[in-house]
């Protein structure tokens, strides 16, 4: 297969997230890193992207330039990743679709939900791909626990336990950190700090995992470092649309915790436990049976588990490889269609722009809903009630 061009907005030098996405689009050579606007600086943007391999002419300054400077190149990007702080996402990624390009956007895909159903309108008017990077749902078991709910080997969806806490924001000295005091300010961060960054991956997760949407929640939050507006520890109960409860912690301040995002889902005839801390192995109990570790790459897993295994069983699995599997997806999608063929079924599985915006209807749910004491809350996207 030709290789995919491929851009990115954001991502430069030190960003947190930029190395993991380029390890990403580099693990399977579908794709070849053509085009940059990397930095909020410009020529440390330029300078990076040419260190990095782009050449001169398509090592951008800015996101406007770079949309300029694509748009009628014959050789064009066939996908733009947009990693910029979260409240330019909507902008950069509502130009990007307009334009013709596909496009994969880090989370939150927008900051209201207004926002979030334009894009989700925009990508059906247009045509074009808009996938949302939640990550971690490339992981192998991830997809495998996918496959178990959906054959029925845990029968009825009963109850989802999900969790994303960890302590790197505990230190009250880190308050003029300025990589942690963002996070925290509500004019860069938008209604939530902890929830909107973290826990809308466990949210997506439980909805991934089971096949299920929320529908409603109540949240309690609370800031507990003095001088945070918003808030570092949040618990959300919900209900989701096939029946299932949900149980969701996000915390910053969960001294010991390095990262901390698990999924436990408990039906009928038997119970699931991951930890992406310990990605290769998943916990699998049957109803009044034992305890069984099913090891990633073993043989007898589900097609969307051997599709998104890299390396050899016992070998760590890491997020950049469940990124390269969200990439893989979106690489065979583009492909598919330029060559007008059907995609293989299971590249259907990255998360879309209507993920994007039921993450950030729930936010909005969750912010509401603590401010009014619990009150239960309709979760849902006006666009889908």
């Amino acid at each position: 297969m030709a290789r995919l061009n491929w851009g990115m907005v954001g991502g430069g030098k030190g960003s947190q997230i930029g190395p993991a996405h380029r390890l990403g689009t580099a693990v399977d050579g579908k794709y070849s890193f053509v085009a940059g606007a990397l930095d909020v600086n410009a020529d440390a943007g330029r300078a990076f992207a040419q260190e990095l391999g782009v050449a001169p002419d398509r090592a951008y300054g800015d996101w406007r330039e770079m949309l300029e400077g694509e748009r009628n190149r014959s050789d064009r990007c066939d996908l733009v990743t947009v990693a910029t702080p979260n409240a330019t996402h909507f902008e950069i990624t509502k130009a990007f679709l307009e334009a013709g390009f596909h496009v994969l956007c880090e989370k939150p895909m927008t900051m209201t939900v207004e926002e979030g159903e334009e894009i989700v309108k925009i990508a059906a008017k247009t045509g074009q791909l808009c996938g949302v990077n939640y990550g971690y749902s490339g992981y192998s078991l991830v997809r495998h626990m996918r496959a178990m709910v959906a054959r029925g080997d845990l029968g009825d969806i009963r109850v989802v336990v999900a969790e994303f806490a960890h302590g790197h924001h505990a230190n009250a000295a880190d308050m003029d950190n300025p990589r942690v005091r963002w996070r925290y300010d509500p004019a860069q961060a938008g209604v939530s700090a902890q929830f909107a960054d973290c826990g809308i991956h466990a949210l997506h997760m439980a909805s991934f995992v089971t096949g299920q949407e929320v529908t409603a929640l109540t949240s309690d939050f609370a800031a507990t470092v003095p001088g945070r507006v918003l808030e570092d520890d949040a618990m959300v109960s919900f209900r989701m649309d096939g029946g299932a409860v949900g149980r969701l912690w996000t915390s910053s301040i969960a001294v010991g915790r390095m990262h901390g995002l698990t999924l436990q889902v408990f039906g009928s005839k038997g119970g699931l436990r991951w930890a992406q801390e310990q990605p290769n192995q998943l916990i699998w109990t049957p109803v009044s049976g034992r305890n069984q570790i099913i090891e990633r790459g073993e043989a007898g897993l589900s097609p969307e588990a051997d599709r998104a295994s890299r390396v050899t069983m016992g070998h760590a699995e890491g997020m950049p490889l469940a990124f390269a599997n969200i990439y893989s997806d979106l690489a065979e999608v583009i492909q598919a269609r330029k060559e007008g063929r059907a995609p293989d079924p299971a590249a259907d599985l990255y998360p879309k722009a209507v993920d994007g915006l039921r993450s950030m209807a729930a936010v909005h749910a969750a912010v509401a809903s603590a401010k009014a004491d619990g009150a239960w809350t309709d979760a849902r996207p006006p666009m889908l009630r």
